[in-house]
């Protein structure tokens, strides 16, 4: 297929440059369009190439289900914010995309695995929560022709957050990366459950009350039991907060009497058994709960606790050091309130 590739750089540095696919007609007015309505942007250069860009190594974890193992890294220039584990499955008639990635450019990478299997239209990118690293290449697969889904409170929750989220992204990835994404709102949300047929297999969304944050989904493919569980699961990374340890801990409680013949965890390997595959994470914030149940008993405060709570889990995981002590606070103001 024929695309549009564009080259744009930086206004005020212009040495500073990356290459983009704008999905669709190679028409070089709308590769003018696209940049002049994000500021600090120049277009130096558009062709219509088809080979695109290159793609993302994906695995192929069961018939028609492929993911893209995110490095374990925080967000950086070099790696344009590949953090998460993204995907997609291929039906008879249409494909959807499971997450973003955080970076228009991890999209691109996905898209051009997708077309590397399939020339099937894209028709649906599904978001399992708001966190940058599974939404920020959203407006990619928007161009691309996807209809957007997630959770009921994702549109309020990327509302809220999108100042800080785009801030954030030009901080840790530079301007060139964070202009070329844009936070985007789902068009469609899903309060309970909803099905989407592929043609010949059907993925099922649902929604679940605040855990990791409060508007996880999760996407099962009835056809292999694959289940994507957003950032409900991590695997070797440091899990994140930004919901509620109890409601988390109860929720993974709840999921693990359902079976599943494998798991997609957000972060970590491309599939895990289930429900094992969640035993880190549930004993992570276990040990975490009863160590600042402890903590409040004794009277310590915030400030005394927050930097000891679950350091002897510090071998076990990775990153720990960026998130251990922002879910510690979490976990005692959450559970002062008891």
């Amino acid at each position: 297929m024929i695309e549009l590739l564009m080259e744009i750089c930086l206004a005020d540095r212009p040495d500073a440059c990356a290459r983009h696919l704008l999905p669709g007609p190679c028409v070089e007015q709308r590769a003018l369009d696209w940049v002049a309505a994000r500021p600090g942007l120049t277009l130096r250069d558009s062709s219509c190439d088809p080979a695109g860009l290159s793609a993302l190594p994906v695995t192929e974890v069961a018939p028609g289900v492929f993911v893209h193992e995110g490095r374990q890294e925080l967000a950086s220039p070099e790696n344009a914010g590949d953090e998460a584990n993204i995907g997609f499955v291929i039906g008879e008639e249409a494909v959807a995309v499971i997450d973003a990635g955080g970076s228009r450019q991890v999209a691109e990478g996905l898209h051009a695995a997708i077309r590397a299997r399939t020339e099937l239209p894209i028709r649906w990118l599904v978001l399992t929560h708001m966190h940058p690293d599974h939404t920020f290449g959203t407006e990619f697969f928007r161009e691309a022709g996807a209809q957007v889904i997630g959770h009921a409170r994702l549109p309020n929750a990327l509302a809220n957050r999108a100042e800080s989220y785009t801030e954030a992204a030009e901080r840790t990835m530079g301007p060139l990366i964070a202009r070329a994404a844009a936070i985007v709102p789902p068009e469609e949300t899903v309060a309970e459950t909803r099905d989407l047929d592929l043609g010949g297999r059907v993925l099922r969304l649902e929604a679940w009350p605040t855990a990791h944050t409060d508007n996880d989904l999760t996407v099962r493919d009835l056809a292999t039991d694959t289940w994507f569980m957003g950032d409900l699961v991590f695997d070797r990374q440091t899990p994140s907060m930004d919901g509620s340890v109890l409601g988390w801990l109860d929720l993974l409680g709840d999921l693990s009497g359902q079976p599943a013949a494998r798991i997609v965890p957000g972060h970590g390997a491309a599939a895990l058994p289930w429900p094992e595959g969640a035993d880190a994470t549930r004993g992570y914030f276990s040990a975490l709960v009863e160590e600042t149940r402890e903590s409040l008993a004794s009277g310590e405060s915030l400030g005394a606790a927050a930097p000891r709570l679950g350091k002897d889990l510090r071998g076990d995981w990775l990153l720990f050091d960026a998130f251990n002590a922002r879910n510690a606070t979490a976990i005692y103001r959450e559970l002062e309130w008891e």
